[in-house]
């Protein structure tokens, strides 16, 4: 059974920066694809990025390109997603996913395992 925890959300002004972390316990990160999505009040979760489970490959939602990197780093079983240039419409509860396997896919019934979720807030 895998085990994913989120870290890393907050509050943040418009602009700014954060990086999430989502770290992998209980089988080894590198046998699994990664995403994160996002799940802002009063919409339905959205994706927000995949990589699969080597690192060589990564996917994001067309609106977030160039300013949401997903990267992971299999020795400390741990993914991270860095958020730049942040804006209010980015709020919400974000989620780190996983699924056996080389890629995972845009969506999020693909995806297996979940963690709690981490709050990203950010202020205009």
């Amino acid at each position: 059974q895998v085990q994913l925890v989120e870290s890393g959300g907050g509050l943040v002004q418009a602009g700014g920066s954060l990086r999430l972390s989502c770290a992998v316990s209980g089988r080894t990160a590198s046998n699994y694809a990664m995403a994160w999505f996002r799940q802002a009040p009063g919409k339905e979760r959205a994706f927000v990025a995949t990589i699969n489970s080597n690192g060589g490959d990564t996917s994001y939602a067309d609106s977030l390109k160039g300013r949401f990197t997903i990267s992971r780093d299999n020795a400390k079983n741990t993914v991270y997603l860095q958020m730049n240039s942040l804006k209010p419409e980015d709020t919400a509860v974000y989620y780190c996913a996983a699924v056996r396997g080389w890629y995972g896919g845009l969506r999020d019934y693909e995806y297996d395992y979940w963690g709690q979720g981490t709050q990203v807030t950010v202020s205009s």
